[in-house]
This record gives structure tokens, sequence and C-alpha cells, in this order.
């Protein structure tokens, strides 16, 4: 008589077991998606974009982005050598003036959004070339005139507002009072120890509300009668008549700390960034305000865009590129970003929900600045010679050179690049 054997409830149980790691090692693991981000040098803001991209790999089980972060001053140069190279990563970080530039050198591709995807957001805050939606931003940027009011009731200086701003007349009279008083080294920091895209973006809003601009903005294809007509020559002059009244710092001054140079009266105003006036109020409470930029016949103008987000053109995974850009611009991670860095969210949702940009927060007029007064710089694949030429140029003004030539060659220059890329 054969013997019977009965398997017990540990075999069983080991078979379990077995199974369940078979099953486990051969489920299908997560596609990586690269991605490039230009914030290395910035620990608070690489953190917040790196939980994002850990809470993305974690909420769904397809996709996992690997993050690579650059610094900023290198980044752009990076993305051009692997755009050369064919190396593209999936998800690429591209900063709002450079889109339509990128765009054209077929880097990115429109991104597979409809328009009510980001209808919510601030026009600024979404990369645009030839109707077609190529990036979205986590934030915006904008500048004011942070000051002290104490400082401008000393003086008897008007506090202005949106709806009031200081005239051109306003903000002369303003700067020389307080030359005059001897109280400050200066009575406005420019920031201009800073280089590069720092002129474009927070220059040429002046440029732009003497009536002039850095290119014919109806056609794209010259810079003629714009960057060197009459309102350009104009503010030329008031440009250079800055540092020979001592009105600013030198150009290339070097600047440990422009926020601590302001709160400690080093500067009476500094023409700055939203993002560093958390800092002056925590110094100065009450007393420090934020003001509009000054009109000078061509109304107030602030810059506009910032850093955005796009799918590379050369990207295998579309759909997973597609499905991060999706998730980090919820307004969730919109608000996040707000209330960590002092950003400005580009959607009234998120604005609302913020402890700074909300209706009792602080900076919640920020948003407003960047809704009336803000303009995008050239939406153009000549921007990026627009840029450097502008720079240039004020340069040269400031180190007194003629006006109307050092117009007229960088006129010159930005055409002669258009005409040779043939309109683009």
């Amino acid at each position: 008589m054969k013997k019977r054997f009965r398997l017990g409830s540990r075999f069983w149980g080991l078979i379990a077991f077995v199974m369940a790691v078979a099953v486990a090692t051969t489920a299908p693991a997560q596609t990586e998606l690269s991605m490039w981000y230009h914030g290395s040098q910035n620990i608070l803001e690489r953190e917040v974009i790196g939980q994002i991209v850990d809470d993305f790999n974690t909420s769904q089980a397809e996709w996992k982005v690997l993050l690579k972060s650059f610094p900023e001053g290198s980044y752009n140069d990076a993305v051009v050598r692997a755009a050369q190279r064919g190396n593209l990563p999936d998800i690429i970080d591209v900063d709002a003036p450079v889109v339509a530039n990128w765009a054209w050198l077929g880097y990115l591709q429109p991104l597979a959004f409809d328009a009510a995807t980001v209808e919510a957001f601030l026009p600024s805050s979404v990369g645009r070339w030839k109707g077609e939606i190529y990036s979205v931003g986590l934030w915006e940027a904008a500048l004011a005139i942070l000051t002290r009011k104490s400082t401008l009731e000393k003086y008897g200086i008007r506090i202005p507002n949106l709806d009031a701003p200081w005239s051109g007349a306003e903000f002369e009279a303003a700067l020389a009072k307080i030359k005059d008083s001897g109280d400050f080294h200066y009575p406005l920091d420019l920031g201009l120890a800073r280089e590069g895209e720092w002129f474009p973006y927070a220059i040429s809003p002046f440029l732009q509300s003497f009536g002039g601009d850095l290119v014919d903005r109806s056609t794209y294809l010259t810079a003629q009668g714009a960057l060197n007509g009459t309102a350009a020559q104009e503010f030329g002059r008031w440009w250079q008549s800055l540092f020979t009244r001592g009105f600013v710092p030198s150009l290339g001054r070097v600047q440990v700390d422009r926020t601590a140079a302001l709160i400690d009266g080093t500067y009476a105003m500094s023409w700055n960034g939203n993002w560093t006036v958390l800092d002056f109020i925590e110094a100065h409470g009450e007393d420090a305000v934020f003001l509009p930029a000054p009109d000078f016949g061509g109304g107030s103008v602030i810059g506009a865009g910032s850093w955005q987000f796009g799918v590379s053109a050369t990207s295998k995974h579309v759909d997973g590129a597609t499905a991060f850009v999706k998730f980090a611009v919820q307004d969730r991670h919109l608000t996040q970003i707000a209330d960590q860095l002092g950003l400005i969210p580009p959607t009234a949702a998120s604005a609302l929900a913020s402890k700074h940009y909300g209706p009792e927060g602080r900076l919640a007029e920020f948003v407003d600045l960047s809704r009336k007064q803000a303009l995008l710089r050239p939406v153009s694949p000549s921007y990026v010679v627009i840029a450097k030429v502008f720079e240039r140029a004020l340069v040269e003004m400031a180190e007194g050179a003629d006006v109307r030539q050092v117009l007229d060659e960088a006129t010159q220059d930005i055409n002669r690049d258009i005409q040779r890329n043939a309109g683009y």
C-alpha cells in the first residue's frame, strides 16, 4: 500500500512566498525619463523641485524622472552642446525668453496641452511660439522698487501705487532729493554687478517706458526705429546720466548682498525682485514697501517670463515627459513654491491658497504687478542675439560713449542677425 504524503501549511506558505517574489521581480520597471534643471546652486529651490520629482515618481508606476542639476550660468550652453550631439534630455528646463529660439532650433516640441490646461495661468508663465504652447512655468517673477516708507516720508516723496505710479519727473526728483541728503551711498541700486539676462530683463523695461523697444514687435524683422529712434535715444541719455549724476553704483561694482545693502541703508531704494522681499520685510516690517515701476511716458513696465518646463523634440518618451509637466504645474505645487521660495504663483487658485500671495499676504500686490505691468521680452528666435547686443550697448553708454552712435550700431547688429537668418 502506497503511503500518502500530506503537504503542510509551511510548504504552501513557502510556495506563496516564492511566487510573490517571482511576480515582484518580473513586474515591469518604471521607464526612466531624463530631466535637466538650471538651479544647482539654489539649495532651497533645488530641494523643492526635487520633492516634486520624487512625488511624481511615487504617484504612478510607469515613469521615473531622473533629475540632473546645472549651475544657471552654464546651463544654456550645456543644452546647446547636448542638442548638437543629439543628446537632449526628455524634460528641459527653459528660460522664457529663449523658448522661441529653442523651438526654432528644434530643441523643443509643442506640448500636448490644450488651451484649457493653461487658461488660468499668467500669460507670461506660458511659453508660446507661432501659436503653439512649448513650456509652462511653476512660478513668475516681478521687479519693483523696494524702499522704506519712512525714507519717502522723510524727504516728502509721494508713495506711489499701481493705479498712480511715479511719473518719470517724480522719480527723477525723488532720486535727486535723496542724493542731495547725503544719507545714503546711492539713492538707487539697479543690481548692475549682475551680468547677462539681468540687463534685458531689468533695464529694457525703462527703455520701453520711454517708448522705445529692443525690436519692432509688429514684424520682429527689424530694430530700426525701436532701438535707435527718438524715444530710445532719450532713454539712452537718461541711462547715461544715472552714472554721471551718481544716482547708481558704477557698472561691475562688487555687490556681495544687494538685499543686505538695502536693509543696512547703503541704498535708499533697490530695483529688485519679489524673491528678495521677504528678507526685506523681516528686517523692516511694515516700514518695508515695494513700489510699481515709474512711468516715463509710455506706461509703467516690468520684465516678465521666468523658468519653465518643456519636452525636448528628441524625447522618445513624450507621454511620460508630458505627464510629468502636467503633474508639476498642479496648483498645490505652485502654492508650495510660492510659500517656500517667495516666487509668484502663476494661477489665481495657487495665489489664493498662498500665505504670501493670498488676500492677507504681504506679497499679494506682486500678482497685480505681473498682470498689469509685465511685458515679455521679444518673443522671437532673434532674442538671444538681441539680449547680448543690448547688454553691450548699455555698458558702452554707461561708460560715456555717444548714445546715438551706440544705439545705431546695436540696431545694425540686430538687423544683420535677423537678415542672416531670413527673418527666422
